[in-house]
């Protein structure tokens, strides 16, 4: 049977990583295989120590010039999944996964998307609009920030007494519960439909 091999990209704590690594281990078929930083000292790298999976921290010129993609074809990686990932992502790279890198953004795409927009100030924008839902979108990766296509989203309902920290939790639930299920039917070639 064909294993296929994921990396996952961080940029910080790691714990999306963490859960998708978990919900994949001891998968017949998937594997995380890698879990990749562009900050030395992100404790998504000791998370994946903790959790016996190789560790890599590459550089923005890394990311680049080619070097980090090298190193993901050195490791026959099939996959690219970006989990609280922040930089921009390279047309070269993007090209050389068409359709097999995923991203994960906490809000409900096309609002609060974009460069600059991600964890705390996607949360604080959603909450100064006074909105009365959020959620998650997941989504491929192409060359503009957050405008690749969607394939699924999940909502959740805010009232106004939520913080910016509470929407942080509901969303993270969000994140938590789906974001390894979608990963799963990509991979295996399933559907996934929204949840509102």
């Amino acid at each position: 049977m064909l294993v296929k091999k994921i990396a996952i990209l961080a940029s910080g704590s790691g714990s999306n990583a963490e859960n998708i690594a978990r919900y994949f281990k001891g998968h017949p078929t998937i594997q995380v295989a890698l879990i990749a930083s562009n900050k030395a000292d992100a404790y998504v790298l000791k998370r994946a120590e903790q959790l016996s999976i190789e560790g890599l921290a590459f550089s923005k010129s890394d990311l680049q010039s080619g070097k980090l993609l090298e190193e993901l074809q050195k490791r026959a990686i099939d996959w690219v999944i970006l989990a609280g990932f922040l930089l921009q992502i390279p047309p070269h790279l993007i090209a050389a996964f068409p359709e097999r890198m995923l991203n994960i953004h906490p809000a409900l795409l096309p609002a609060y998307g974009g460069k600059g927009m991600y964890g705390h100030h996607v949360h604080a924008a959603v909450k100064a609009a006074g909105e009365s839902h959020t959620g998650i979108t997941i989504h491929l990766v192409n060359a503009a920030y957050d405008e690749g296509k969607i394939l699924f989203q999940a909502g959740v309902a805010l009232s106004p007494e939520d913080s910016v920290e509470t929407i942080a939790e509901k969303v993270h639930a969000l994140e938590y519960r789906f974001f390894p299920e979608v990963i799963e039917r990509q991979l295996l070639g399933t559907t996934a439909s929204d949840e509102t």
